[in-house]
């Protein structure tokens, strides 16, 4: 491994193995009656990779692709079944927080316990204590034992000594919602802070609008291997172009089986009419009623929600600069003087953005179908890259809750502008 090689990955294979039952009895066992107990799951299948030194590489695929595992075996908390990992200088990873704790130890003497296992030592942690506690936010709860401590209090602790070693290579598997919205931005500033400086960081995140931002290649696994590596704004491209395939293909089958499903039910389904009060609750409904998440009077129903993109397709990935439509269909159960049709995004931390509804933009509507759909269009998404949440509603003309559904759907916002925040803004310079 040369000089400017930071990590070196060569052939890596890693196997789990899946049980297919959880218990047998112990004359099985030690008879060995049984054969095939066991199914091997790769996790990780001839992976080579080369990170250079002051490079910072964002690992994205779906949940079990293998990017964690990967994480893992750089920093030996696993070991590959074959292959060979190389690294040159001091790691700081932000995967397993905390590990190493000790519940009734308080706080700035796990300081001591977690900074030495960074390889810290005592004379270093000594002139570095002050900055993490002073960064955890903790207050006078650091010379409390752990123990006592919220689970939040026990992340920003753990996080906060993990990111004040000065590591040479930082590795970060998606922790980044530690804390409230101003402890995740002092979080992100200190990482930006470590990638000006040239050192090299690996992280794994879903959230494609900060792998875009902050990483300078990207590498994009499936099933345990290597789809495709390179530019960010590329590799993150051809993702969500697969995402949204995969997206649409489920869709599709979900769509074919609940035509099946209905063509069986039409048989068994004989129409009355019945007052409101007896009617019985819509089974097909996604989310139930419930304070926390759905509430109304159900004298209007949603029965379903969805976004559309510039292509008419059904997705949850939006480009960004692109049409959005945002699509509601109803079923009218008991007629209203008045509706009302809103909709709400929302930040992955539940801050509104935006909303909207028809009496905002002087809509009045005293009649509406007994079925129909009502369609919100964006003429151009210029939000930023990121993952956001959709809430749809119906209320009446006093704005009683007829049918209101909080967060319904989390989609993706794909953007190439890196500007921060949350809105993109048509602007120029001008220098004299």
């Amino acid at each position: 491994m040369d000089d400017q090689t930071a990590i070196s990955i060569q052939n890596i294979s890693k196997s789990f193995k899946i049980y297919r039952d959880k218990a047998y009895s112990l004359k099985e066992k030690l008879l060995k009656l049984r054969s095939n107990e066991y199914d091997d799951f790769f996790a990780l299948q001839d992976v080579s990779l080369n990170i250079k030194k002051g490079e910072t590489i964002g690992l994205i695929g779906h949940n079990g692709c293998g990017k964690s595992t990967l994480l893992k075996l750089i920093t030996k908390i696993l070991y590959p079944d074959s292959g060979q990992i190389n690294v040159n200088g001091r790691i700081s990873s932000l995967i397993e927080l905390g590990a190493g704790f000790h519940p009734d130890f308080t706080g700035r003497e796990n300081i001591y316990i977690n900074a030495s296992i960074f390889g810290l030592s005592r004379k270093e942690i000594n002139g570095k204590i002050d900055e993490i506690i002073q960064f955890s936010e903790l207050g006078n709860f650091i010379e409390n034992p752990v123990r006592t401590y919220s689970s939040g209090m026990y992340m920003r602790l753990a996080f906060s000594v993990a990111i004040n070693v000065n590591p040479e290579i930082l590795l970060i598997d998606e922790i980044l919602s530690v804390g409230d919205a101003s402890f995740q931005k002092k979080c992100f500033d200190k990482i930006e802070g470590f990638k000006l400086n040239g050192a090299t960081i690996v992280i794994v995140a879903h959230d494609l609008g900060t792998i875009e931002k902050i990483c300078d290649r990207v590498v994009w696994l499936n099933e345990g291997r290597i789809v495709e590596q390179g530019d960010a704004d590329r590799v993150v491209n051809l993702y969500t172009q697969h995402m949204h395939r995969k997206f649409v293909d489920q869709k599709q089958q979900e769509y074919s089986s609940a035509v099946d499903n209905e063509e069986k039910d039409k048989t068994q389904i004989v129409e009355s009419e019945v007052q409101f009060e007896d009617r019985p609750e819509v089974s097909q409904e996604k989310i139930q009623f419930n304070e926390d998440l759905r509430w109304g009077s159900k004298e209007v129903l949603i029965t379903e929600a969805r976004i559309i993109n510039a292509k008419g397709e059904s997705t949850n990935i939006i480009s960004a600069g692109e049409p959005m439509l945002i699509e509601i269909d109803y079923k009218l159960i008991k007629p209203q003087k008045e509706y009302i049709f809103g909709v709400g995004i929302f930040t992955t931390d539940k801050v509104l953005i935006y909303g909207c509804n028809t009496q905002i933009d002087k809509i009045k509507l005293e009649t509406i179908n007994q079925n129909g759909t009502v369609s919100f269009k964006v003429d151009k998404c210029n939000i930023l890259s990121g993952n956001y949440k959709l809430n749809v509603a119906i209320v009446d003309g006093d704005h009683r809750a007829l049918d209101f559904i909080k967060f319904y759907m989390d989609f993706t916002v794909v953007s190439s502008d890196k500007a921060v925040g949350v809105f993109s803004v048509e602007h120029s310079w001008k220098i004299e």
